[in-house]
């Protein structure tokens, strides 16, 4: 957010004559998808106040700044398949300044490095034989085509995997990818997840050259949030940082009370929550059984990420799969390949993320833990760098990012609106036929929308 303190802005009157208007909104989390629904409640006519936990907006999306320079704490990038976040970009304003650019896709295998970035260099990709490369992309084909994702919940990963790709081709690329991502609980993931990422990223590669094409918004997403952040402002949302939600509870007389850490209770028409459904649970505590076991059944994946400022670049790859067991963080991301040194002051920026289960102590290392297992492994996937080329190294924690697709996941889901009158819970976990990206978090908020709207209010508000 370029450092900038979020101010509370007052809530404009809503407009005359729209249905709903005058009903009172609390939405409870900053990241993108509570960004979007205040803002989708608000020009629909609805009082919305925007509750954000941390001292800004963002969630996943939130910046470090060093001096002049800002960077994403986490890494992003648009792709051309994003069909759901690039209007938003283009309603606030922002399209016009995506910047396009033909990436690379590098390989770690075997301490050596690989680009896999055309058909001549998967060609002559030396970890897999001719016939395993056919296998490869015969089933690099076949996903991209397929339509009945809900087929594919049932089915186990590795098993899908072993059939249409082959035991080699899915112990050698796939195994270590999958574990990469998802440790161990990929044993557990549905075919559903692979589908989903092949889909989203080969739509990304330009129809004739077949070579990827990703976008990214000058600024990053400091820069998103900072114009976000200005149109709820037009649309007349108060917004409330370092607010953090103790309970959500409805009351007798209608309307729901949230009470906050470090605030007054504030009582309003209806309640959304963006949060994970574990901490969605412990905030409701008047949910059902079956609610609160739904909730807390959703298992997600935390991060620690790594952002890396240096002297030198890297190997021009946007992103490093790493399938050597040696190295500990999941992959190499180059975001000087895509954005340009200029945009951090001649450095170059790269991220070392490491996904853990939610519950793995690793979220509770400290910064020099991270940085003594981190620092050497990079230095050895990179021998031209020494230690004085790094200028900067910043950590990020977050225990729930992904929620984990396990078998028919899409079935154990809990319902949005919940038992309790006013209470909504909106978030990530809802994806079903997609991974967690801000398109798909802006996918989910735009479908709901529209059913929020025509809810009723709740029995005894006037």
């Amino acid at each position: 957010m370029n450092g900038a303190t979020l101010q509370e802005n007052t809530v404009s009157p809503p407009s005359a004559g729209v249905p709903g208007a005058g009903e009172t909104w609390a939405v409870i989390g900053g990241g993108a998808m509570g960004l979007l629904l205040s803002y989708r409640l608000a020009k629909a006519g609805r009082a919305v106040t925007l509750f954000e936990a941390a001292p800004e907006l963002g969630g996943l999306a939130r910046a470090w700044k060093e001096g002049d320079i800002h960077w994403d704490r986490y890494y992003h990038v648009i792709l051309l398949t994003d069909t759901h976040l690039r209007p938003v970009l283009q309603e606030l304003g922002l399209e016009p300044e995506i910047v396009w650019k033909h990436t690379r896709t590098g390989f770690y295998t075997d301490k050596q490095h690989h680009s896999m970035s055309n058909a001549w260099e998967f060609l002559r990709f030396p970890p897999l034989n001719l016939i395993e490369k056919t296998r490869l992309v015969g089933m690099l084909l076949y996903a991209s085509r397929v339509s009945a994702w809900k087929r594919l919940e049932g089915l186990l990963v590795e098993d899908w995997l072993r059939r249409v790709a082959g035991d080699r081709v899915t112990d050698k690329i796939w195994v270590p990818l999958l574990r990469a991502k998802l440790g161990e609980n990929y044993k557990r993931t549905s075919a559903a997840f692979i589908w989903a990422t092949l889909k989203r990223y080969y739509g990304a590669r330009k129809t004739g050259d077949k070579k990827e094409l990703c976008g990214y918004v000058q600024g990053g997403y400091a820069r998103i949030f900072d114009r976000f952040q200005e149109a709820l402002r037009e649309a007349g949302v108060t917004v409330r940082v370092a607010h953090a939600a103790k309970q959500v509870a409805a009351q007798a007389g209608g309307g729901v009370r949230v009470d906050f850490q470090n605030g007054p209770s504030q009582w309003f028409d209806q309640v959304a929550l963006t949060v994970a459904s574990p901490v969605a649970a412990r905030l409701c505590p008047a949910l059902t059984e079956d609610e609160r076991n739904r909730h807390n059944g959703v298992q997600y994946m935390g991060i620690v990420c790594a952002s890396v400022l240096l002297k030198k670049p890297l190997r021009g790859f946007y992103v490093t799969n790493i399938t050597d067991t040696s190295i500990p963080f999941t992959g190499v991301i180059e975001m000087t390949s895509l954005v340009g040194p200029a945009n951090f002051g001649g450095r170059y920026l790269a991220y070392l993320p490491k996904y853990v289960d939610s519950n793995d102590p690793f979220l509770g290392a400290s910064d020099q833990e991270v940085k003594d297992l981190f620092i050497p492994a990079f230095l050895r996937m990179y021998p031209e760098l020494s230690r004085d080329d790094i200028l900067s190294f910043q950590i990020s924690r977050e225990k729930y990012v992904m929620a984990i697709p396990i078998l028919n996941y899409s079935e154990r889901l809990p319902a949005v609106t919940t038992s309790i009158p006013g209470v909504h819970v909106v978030n990530s976990a809802q994806i079903t036929s997609g991974t967690l990206t801000v398109n798909e978090t802006m996918r989910i908020c735009e479908r709901e929308v529209p059913r929020l709207l025509a809810l009723p209010r709740a029995a005894g508000q006037p």
